[in-house]
């Protein structure tokens, strides 16, 4: 199967497996992948994590024999079929981990873009080439990447096209972490740090940090001040200050 969904631990792992094609991206993959998204959100795992089967890409973008002479509409139904499939990522009540194990370009990185977290090996070489294709990201990349790296950063990859390898990665904050050994080892190991506590409090962290991004400060101020509200009427939250005067490890009941 190209996409494969299993269980490691208590998280979910979708593994692109199509290495013979350095896992590119088909549309028929993309429906798989918004498919194994909702599996994903019905299942009682605590984190997402996303990597490339070989040693050689986490995706290497679109399968670009399959789009090379799309008419216009399927072209955009195509793009949009992208948009929708990654924006998922964003409803999924869990965080989401992209282990860049290789090349992620253009497709490719806009997944990894998509997600909560990004881990690169050191073989990570990520990049967005659609401009030497005659063409631009077209599933989250001219949106993504700027919020992510800044502005001027954005510009300069998406109109060079050139790519970026692990280090640089990390430096212009296009990764959280560097990390080495075995992609879903690592992602898992990076999960343990944050799926030990509440998950509808992850929740609520989450969602006020992505409306930081679209209102002004005082909106902003506001949603923090309604969340934050819910998250002290929880019980973990209860349980987090009862952890605290006793002195030993909160038990979290994700309620």
């Amino acid at each position: 199967m190209p996409v494969e969904l299993t269980t490691r631990e208590d998280c979910a792992v979708l593994t692109l497996n199509r290495p013979e094609a350095l896992n590119a991206l088909s549309v028929a993959i993309l429906r798989q992948i918004g498919e194994a998204f909702a599996a994903v959100a019905k299942s009682k795992a605590r984190a997402l994590i996303i990597t490339g089967a070989g040693n050689k890409a986490f995706c290497a973008g679109a399968d670009i024999k399959e789009f090379r002479h799309q008419a216009m509409l399927d072209c955009k139904a195509r793009t949009e079929l992208g948009q929708a499939t990654f924006a998922k990522l964003d409803t999924l009540p869990i965080a989401s981990i992209a282990v860049i194990n290789g090349y992620a370009f253009g497709g490719g990185l806009e997944l990894a873009l998509a997600c909560t977290f990004r881990l690169a090996l050191p073989n990570a070489k990520v990049g967005q080439p659609e401009i030497k294709l005659g063409t631009i990201p077209g599933y989250g990349g001219t949106q993504r990447l700027p919020r992510l790296i800044g502005e001027a950063r954005a510009l300069e990859l998406i109109l060079t096209g050139r790519t970026v390898d692990a280090a640089e990665a990390e430096r212009i904050g296009l990764v959280n972490r560097l990390v080495e050994g075995d992609a879903v080892a690592a992602g898992l190991a990076f999960a343990r740090e944050f799926t030990c506590y509440s998950l509808p409090v992850l929740a609520f962290a989450r969602g006020a940090v992505h409306r930081a991004l679209d209102l002004p400060l005082q909106a902003g101020l506001k949603v923090e001040a309604d969340l934050s509200t819910l998250s002290f009427q929880t019980k973990d939250a209860d349980e987090g200050a009862a952890a605290f005067a006793e002195k030993r490890k909160a038990r979290f009941v994700d309620a």
